[in-house]
């Protein structure tokens, strides 16, 4: 298909890509997006930090992230594009703001991709110990890398099934879990409140770091907004996406932890060594539950390898297209950015490489500086919807199809939470690093995108 001026609404970047996503992928794609590694994974050290007030920490989070979604969600569904919010920073702040949240987004989803296939090799290698973890790495690599270079409706179908899995196991999690609570399970015995008696068993301190570890495990709902300009009817499956960010949050994240801090104790070793889940099916006595636990968090896990190499894919091929970029990475045949894929996948083996080469430095460095990344993306999107936002009610209000609610008043309160976020990310020893490390690569990239910028002036 022939260029496109930016600032047409079906196609912000005059790209070639295909629009090979179909309304169920997407629908499935948000659905399954919210229940991410993190939440599986990640939750059993905010637990043990927090107790039963980890409930309240996801609950504080999960409004955060609703504000954001939906401030997304509107600049979105105005201006969809492949580069979501990069896209939408170098519209309203100018391209150097474009460059900075593009690219490190970029790297945060590239290392994130090495991440989840370690995490999915050392399952596979504890049902089989005698193979080598590197090997099912490069299997998993060679699967996802495979999948995503061909037509993205390959993308769509994997990220389908991915996600019904992980819908109806956790769905299925919590029927068994509120059944145990009202004593109606058959063989199990309501532990009643006797779990909830000390909301706050480490005190503000807990919950303080148990919101941090919230925060984060809510990454990746943005891929949603990259899928959509692939999508059939990118408007339409915007909003219909963000509008139920709502309830899918409030019964995944906060309802499952509510479960969990109710049937299992908080300090329980088996939260943290097993994983919340787990831990929680094992207290039922449901025979091999435990087990088919770990088989979610695998199909969580490749789903977020998956998912990841085509978001970096896709906003790497977004900077491209906007001159931001090498222009071999914008490569496209059969609709697919091939060269930005394989890219990605090979920054992302790369990642792997170095856990087993420098664990102690040059992994950790590297963990460190992605670590606030997000939060990072987050300001971009609430000062670009700032602007954006009164920029379309004066010039095109039509395209409005997704408003943020009582603007400006909750994007203001939106930024005051971040900048709340990065206070205590600032107090906590073992956040500090990652808050700095972001901080640094952050500044380098903006003065990075800022020559860039003033150069591409010039010329």
């Amino acid at each position: 298909m022939p260029p496109t001026s930016v600032e047409t609404p079906t196609d912000t970047d005059g790209v070639s890509l295909s629009h090979g996503l179909k309304q169920r992928h997407l629908s499935m794609i948000a659905l399954g997006g919210v229940i991410g590694a993190g939440l599986f994974v990640g939750s059993g050290a905010g637990i043990a930090a927090a107790g039963p007030s980890i409930v309240i920490a996801y609950a504080l989070s999960g409004l955060l992230v609703m504000l954001v979604m939906r401030m997304l969600g509107e600049m979105s569904a105005a201006y969809p594009s492949s580069g979501s919010f990069s896209s939408h920073a170098e519209r309203a702040v100018g391209p150097w703001a474009g460059f900075t949240a593009g690219w490190a987004f970029w790297v945060l989803l590239c290392t994130a991709v090495g991440l989840e296939g370690i995490g999915a090799a050392q399952i596979v290698h504890g049902w089989l110990p005698g193979t080598p973890e590197w090997a099912w790495v490069a299997l998993f690599m060679v699967v996802f890398c495979g999948t995503n270079l061909a037509a993205v409706k390959n993308f769509g179908e994997f990220e389908f099934w991915f996600a019904a899995l992980k819908v109806g196991a956790i769905t299925l999690f919590l029927v068994l879990g509120v059944l145990a609570l009202a004593g109606v399970l058959p063989g199990t015995d309501s532990p009643g409140g006797s779990h909830l008696t000390e909301l706050l068993p480490n005190g503000g301190e807990g919950l303080v770091i148990g919101l941090l570890a919230s925060v984060f495990a809510y990454g990746g709902l943005e891929t949603v907004t990259i899928a959509a300009a692939e999508s059939q009817d990118p408007v339409r499956g915007v909003a219909r996406a963000v509008r139920t960010a709502m309830w899918r949050i409030a019964v995944f994240y906060v309802g499952s932890m509510a479960v969990i801090v109710a049937l299992v104790p908080w300090d329980s070793p088996e939260v943290v060594e097993n994983g919340p889940y787990v831990a929680a099916l094992d207290r039922l006595g449901i025979p091999g539950a435990g087990e088919l636990m770990n088989v979610v968090v695998l199909v969580a896990l490749l789903s977020a390898m998956n998912a990841n190499i085509y978001g970096a894919s896709r906003i790497g091929y977004s900077l491209v297209e906007r001159g931001q970029g090498p222009k071999w990475l914008g490569r496209v045949s059969g609709g697919v950015p091939r060269v930005a894929v394989l890219a990605s996948s090979v920054f992302g083996f790369l990642c792997v490489l170095l856990s087993y080469w420098r664990p102690d430095d040059v992994f950790a460095w590297l963990l460190n500086m992605i670590g606030a990344v997000i939060l990072v993306v987050w300001i971009f999107i609430a000062v670009s919807q700032l602007r954006l936002r009164r920029r379309l009610e004066r010039e095109t209000p039509e395209r409005l199809a997704v408003r943020m609610w009582a603007f400006p008043w909750l994007t203001w309160v939106a930024l005051a939470g971040m900048a709340t976020v990065f206070v205590l990310m600032a107090r906590e020893p073992d956040t500090r690093v990652q808050l700095y490390s972001t901080g640094a690569m952050t500044l380098a990239l903006a003065a990075v995108g800022y020559a860039w910028q003033r150069a591409r002036e010039r010329r």
